[in-house]
Parts: C-alpha cells; structure tokens; sequence
C-alpha cells in the first residue's frame, strides 16, 4: 500500500512507489492507482506544468538542467517528466535522462522521472498525466515535461501542460528547423538556446526572424508568444525565461485561462479515454471479434455500408453486454 501522508509529506520513495503503481499494467493496480488519484486529487493543481519540445542537438538536457538548477535556487521544487509515445527504447534517450541531468538529479529538490514503457490504455502520454499529479501532490511546484520523440509526442505534450516551449537553435536561414508549423501554434514561447560566443548575432537576427513569424500566427488567447534567447551551457538568460513563465503564469490565473485551459484539456482526456475503452471492449468481446472480418470483408466488397457494419458491431457489444 502507498503511504498517502509520505506522499504528501514529500518522500521521493513514497512518489516512487506510487507512480510504479500508476505505470502498472495489471488491473487491480490500475483500480488501486485510480483510488489513489482520486484521494490526491484535493492536492494537485498548484503546480505549473510546462513543456519543453526541440529538435536533437537543441540542448534540450542542458537547458532544462540549468533551468532546473535555477528554480531550485529559488526554492522552488522541481519534477522532470519525459515523453516518448512513439517509441521508448529507439528514442534512445530515456534511461539516460538522469545521468544527462546528473547535478539536477543529485538536488533533493528535484525529481527525474523516465518514462514508462508504451503498451497499455493512454499509453505514455496518460502515464505521465498522472505522474504529474502525483508530483503536485507531493509538492513540486514546477512540473516541466519534455517530450523526446517527434511529431506527436509535441502535440500529446502540449494538451497536457500549462505552457508550451519551443527551443530552437540559433540558425535563422533554417526557417522552421524541421518543426511543423503547427507546433509553433501550439508555442507559448520560442527560447533560441546556445546564444553564445561567435552564434551570439546569429541568435539575435533568429530572435527577430522569428518575432515576425509569430505576428502572423494567431493568437486566440490573451497572451501574446515571445521569443527570447539564452545559453544553458553559459547560464545565461536563463532568469529571464523563468521570468516570462511567471508573468504568464500570473495573468492567466487572474484572468481565468489557466483554470479554463485545465478545464478543457481534463474534459477532452476523458473524451479520448473513452474511445479508447470502447474500443478496447469492442476487440475483448467474443461476438464482435467473430463478426468483425466478415463484416470487414462485406464493407470492402461493397455488399454493405461502412456504417451498417460499424452500426452492427456497436449493437453486438450492448446486447451481449446486458
């Protein structure tokens, strides 16, 4: 059994055992990790989430160490979760995440989490939601996530945190740098990182390349994305993009976005989640997975409409369920 009151108290162990449990796979640990949740519930939500995406070479690591490095001198107390839903074992970096993070990781202030392996209802992405609430239960005042693989990892990333941060590398003739423009919607900020030694003007004239590209992306929201630039490995600027995150942060709780994007994005979890069971009811039941190639094979013949056949299954599933 997990110790609720060490989990609240802090106690990495407790945080540990309790997030293996909600990484489980076997049934009665899925229903134990959900009373769990549901108990910590009160607890969570006071942290701010923030998601840190880039393409390989960025510095990804070094920036969210010596970002991580700064909150914690801050006082403040600091959880690194990461996201690989494509793929954890070609993504290559997971297991390494602590010994590329190896000052931060020594902090007792700070937590490093690898991701868990994909496989089960939600996948990584569901894990670590709830990683990220235990976290806050236990007192971690900055969640940051970053995502490891490419492509949709961004995307699941981005409906889970608060604040959504692009790195970029100080090369402004490399317009998108191999990020879709639709990630750079989803970007609350743009930190162009190794703005040092002879990239410093290169940095710059990124800087200004990309304040122009994000005045003609629409913003629906109140806050207006910034570009900014640093040097992790110089730790240099890195107060001002704690800085822009607390401005960000304060507003949006003034204003009500911040508890209005939680909102939403708890509301359209569910709404996957329960796709994913229905489907997953769908392939557990015995007559579905009978009628299922038949009916397949009907539809790819044109003897039947996709509809009818899907209408036909979803009937199966309730009258063989009541």
């Amino acid at each position: 059994m997990i110790d609720i009151d060490a989990l609240k108290a802090g106690q990495p162990r407790a945080l540990a055992k309790a997030i293996t449990l909600v990484e489980s796979k076997k049934l009665e640990h899925r229903a134990q990790a959900q009373a769990l949740l549901e108990k910590v519930l009160p607890d969570t939500g006071k942290s701010i989430r923030i998601g840190i995406t880039g393409i390989p070479g960025v510095g990804k690591s070094t920036f969210i160490e010596a970002f991580g490095l700064y909150l914690v001198e801050q006082g403040k107390k600091v959880a690194v979760l990461a996201v690989d839903p494509s793929s954890p074992i070609a993504g290559g970096s997971i297991l390494g995440d602590k010994t590329r993070m190896e000052l931060l990781s020594r902090s007792n202030d700070a937590f490093i989490r690898p991701s868990p392996s994909e496989g089960s209802l939600g996948g990584v992405a569901l894990k670590t939601r709830e990683t990220m609430l235990l976290c806050e239960a236990a007192g971690y005042d900055v969640i940051l996530v970053e995502t490891v693989g490419v492509g949709q990892s961004e995307y699941e990333v981005a409906s889970m945190v608060d604040f959504f941060m692009v790195l970029m590398l100080p090369n402004a003739g490399d317009e998108l740098q191999g990020i879709k423009k639709g990630i750079m919607e989803l970007a609350d900020a743009l930190v162009i990182n190794k703005a040092d030694g002879e990239s410093m003007n290169l940095a710059k004239q990124t800087q200004r390349h990309y304040q122009n590209a994000m005045h003609l992306l629409r913003h629906t929201s109140f806050w207006t994305p910034q570009v900014l630039s640093c040097s992790a490995i110089k730790n240099q600027n890195i107060d001002a993009v704690w800085g822009m995150i607390s401005d960000f942060q304060v507003d949006a709780t003034k204003n009500g976005a911040l508890q209005e994007k939680r909102s939403r994005q708890a509301r359209e979890w569910m709404n996957k989640l329960l796709h994913e069971m229905l489907e997953m009811k769908l392939k557990e039941n015995p007559q579905v997975r009978e009628q299922l190639p038949i009916l397949r094979d009907k539809v790819t013949e044109g003897l039947t409409t996709p509809y009818i056949a899907a209408n036909t299954l979803i009937d199966l599933l309730f009258a063989t369920d009541q």
